[in-house]
């Protein structure tokens, strides 16, 4: 997805990782700009092209506005810093995206996050539901993980895998959202269209106890015409946000 041609590719790095470093540090401009930052916590992790076993992070202690493609930092599947940078990353907190990164090899990108919609509707014991065309999008295609604390230990990386497991996104109860692109651009738009979902959701409940839900068939054909060809979601919505991004905050290209 070429972004900005007149940009020169720095040294050292192929014209395949620069690219994959603009969309990631636009992806982080963007959930800030939605409000969808956590201080200086959370993290969106990209696989490095080429370069198996090799991903890109925040810098830990960077704001997700303060990002940019060349302060993104090159770390292994065990959080080790493996570029010359010297940068500080939160090694226990790509723990989750090391975790997924190893199952899911098509998980390009990883996108965690504290949003607050979706930490809204993973207390909900009934988790999403299908109120809204937002929702219909992740019918039958959603995983939910309990919480068991701060930490994430080696077991619990197996047990949030497996709830994971083939699905797109994730709800982590009482603590977040989790969704799997095979481009950063999708991992984007799968979360804009979740959290839009849970926010439906939460407004919702809030008027009634009882939604007008729409019959299961209809939800099925409904989300299939969602996925349409299976090809990866965000091709055409990419570039139009990357536009707005230009206008309203044009730092993270450096």
């Amino acid at each position: 997805m070429q972004q900005n041609p007149s940009k020169p590719t720095p040294p050292g790095i192929s014209p395949q990782e620069w690219q994959v470093r603009l969309d990631l540090a636009a992806c982080y401009r963007l959930c800030a700009l939605n409000g969808w930052d956590d201080l200086v916590y959370t993290h969106i992790s990209a696989t490095v092209p080429g370069e198996p076993g090799h991903f890109l992070i925040n810098e830990f202690g960077l704001a997700f506005d303060e990002i940019t493609a060349s302060s993104l930092v090159k770390i292994s599947l065990e959080g080790e810093v493996v570029d010359s940078s010297k940068r500080r990353v939160n090694a226990g907190g790509f723990a989750i995206h090391a975790a997924v990164h190893a199952a899911r090899p098509n998980a390009h990108c990883v996108l965690h996050l504290h949003n607050v919609n979706s930490i809204a509707v993973s207390i909900q014991p009934q988790g999403l539901l299908p109120l809204s065309q937002h929702a219909l999008r992740f019918y039958e295609l959603i995983g939910y993980h309990d919480y068991e604390g701060l930490a994430l230990t080696p077991a619990e990386q197996i047990r949030l895998v497996q709830a994971l497991g083939d699905f797109p996104a994730m709800l982590l109860r009482n603590h977040g959202s989790l969704v799997c692109g095979r481009t950063v651009a999708e991992a984007y738009v799968l979360l804009d269209t979740l959290d839009k979902a849970c926010a439906i959701q939460c407004k919702a409940l809030a008027g009634t106890p009882y939604p007008r839900l729409p019959p299961a068939p209809v939800c099925r054909n409904t989300r299939d015409q969602l996925l349409g060809d299976g090809s990866p979601e965000g091709a055409l919505e990419w570039p139009a946000l990357l536009r707005k991004l230009e206008r309203l905050d044009p730092g993270y290209q450096h």
